[in-house]
């Protein structure tokens, strides 16, 4: 009696497939972006296509940062993702893939996702519960004497609260130390260092310049107009001026890349954090002539040595022929092909190579693709990455591109190009980043730890 018992026990249990387990079942680190896709993903083995709904109410700012920096580029920690990053453990446990399904099979029907307006309140109101609780454990995190980089990383992956960024930025990137005893003197000496290097390269007339130089100079000079042109803070000429001495020093102390259009792009984030510590309001009305030539000069070296920091990471990227960039084209490809066949098999029909529009976000960092108001966030889940950035980029990337698989196997050659290089994000929202962050992290779950599914 008690083996049918246990056995009607468990068929009732496999009637039920779509009854999932308690919230509070699940490790406080829950990252709540996950949560939300797998609320959206119920009942599927694997993560398909998610349907974007808004929330139904905004999240509210936070109260207890009335005297830090705020601009509109940086949104409270609360939209910024509200919870630790999770664990893969629980990813693995949650959207494990069936090893005997056709990989083919990953994409569903963005008609099967449903998401009621209850669902999407709970979530809203579970990000509410857990923000306090982020910003206490940044405090901690970022008030020892000895900084313990993991935990910061996996708090940062979900966003970092604005007034916090520049230093956890710091930190991350390993430009400024761990030791809290040391960092202020690291720092200075850092600022002079860079200050040394500006006069030894930059504040020399062209006459002391190779000519490859002065070709390199005249190119900054023409990029950083361009850089990031609809937002008008960028367009003062001293802030183009900062951005130049930035580009021109890093490109002489790095001869073996040189200066690289795209470069210029990846500066910007730096410099509007670093400005942060010192401007207040929105971006938009930001004046860098309010500040003394001693600020402006430690900002331009913050932004020197984080950029450099980055970019060590990334060297082949930047290179001849740019090698780097090229792989993780590639990558991208075969990821594609394994997690949506229809758009692979599509875009190929129709002669487009990767090469021709991922070239561009893999050498911008998707910093051209969507509103400047969300790249910080964008950079919080990078820096976080640390070392395996340069991996977690492509299924960043698959992710971002396959939030329009519908409307990509409709167009034919013509129009996937001027698509792709016009994507409507302009409307975007934090929430729409975090999901693409999700999908990027579930598929990183899925078939990092097994090559195999990407193998030709």
């Amino acid at each position: 009696m008690k083996n049918n018992t246990t056995s009607n026990h468990i068929s009732r249990e496999e009637d039920q497939p779509k009854k999932e387990s308690p919230i509070s079942s699940l490790d406080s680190r829950f990252n709540q972006t996950l949560r939300n896709v797998q609320g959206l993903l119920k009942g599927r083995s694997i993560p398909g296509k998610i349907l974007l709904t808004r929330r139904s109410d905004p999240l509210d700012d936070l109260g207890s940062q009335e005297n830090s920096p705020s601009y509109q580029r940086s949104f409270s920690s609360i939209d910024a993702g509200t919870s630790d990053r999770m664990e893969k453990e629980e990813v693995q446990s949650t959207s494990k893939p069936n090893n005997n399904a056709n990989p083919n099979k990953l994409k569903s029907s963005t008609s099967q996702t449903d998401v009621t307006a209850n669902e999407i309140q709970k979530s809203s109101v579970g990000a509410r519960a857990t923000d306090s609780a982020r910003l206490t454990k940044f405090s901690k995190v970022l008030s020892g004497t000895t900084i313990i980089l993991e935990k910061l990383r996996e708090l940062a992956w979900s966003g970092v609260p604005p007034y916090m960024r520049p230093n956890v930025w710091r930190l991350l990137l390993g430009y400024a130390p761990p030791n809290s005893d040391r960092r202020e003197v690291v720092l200075r000496r850092k600022h002079l260092e860079y200050l040394d290097c500006v006069s030894q390269y930059y504040d020399i007339p062209d006459t002391e310049r190779s000519d490859d130089e002065i070709n390199m100079l005249r190119q900054i000079s023409v990029d950083c107009p361009r850089t990031v042109p609809d937002v008008s803070f960028f367009q003062q000429e001293q802030v183009q001026k900062s951005l130049e001495r930035v580009l021109y020093t890093w490109a002489i102390r790095h001869p073996a890349s040189g200066y690289v259009q795209g470069i210029n792009d990846l500066a910007t984030p730096f410099l509007v954090v670093f400005l942060s510590e010192y401007l207040e309001g929105s971006v938009e009305n930001w004046s860098i002539t309010d500040l003394s030539p001693d600020k402006v000069s430690n900002i331009e070296a913050d932004c020197y040595w984080c950029l450099s920091k980055l970019l060590d990471g990334m060297q082949d990227h930047y290179t001849f022929a740019q090698p780097g960039i090229q792989r993780l084209v590639f990558k991208l490809k075969e990821l594609v092909r394994r997690i949506d066949e229809p758009v692979s098999r599509h875009m190929e029909e129709q002669g487009l190579e990767f090469l021709q529009f991922a070239f561009r976000w893999f050498n911008c960092l998707l910093i051209r693709e969507i509103p400047f108001h969300l790249v910080t966030r964008l950079w919080d889940t990078y820096l976080a990455e640390g070392d395996a950035l340069p991996d977690f980029l492509v299924y960043i990337f698959a992710s971002f591109l396959l939030t329009w698989s519908d409307q990509l196997q409709k167009l034919d050659f013509q129009e996937l190009v001027m698509f792709l290089q016009h994507l409507p994000t302009q409307n975007w929202s934090h929430q729409e980043l975090e999901m693409v962050l999700s999908r990027a992290y579930m598929w990183h779950s899925m078939f990092n730890s097994s090559p195999s599914h990407l193998a030709s």
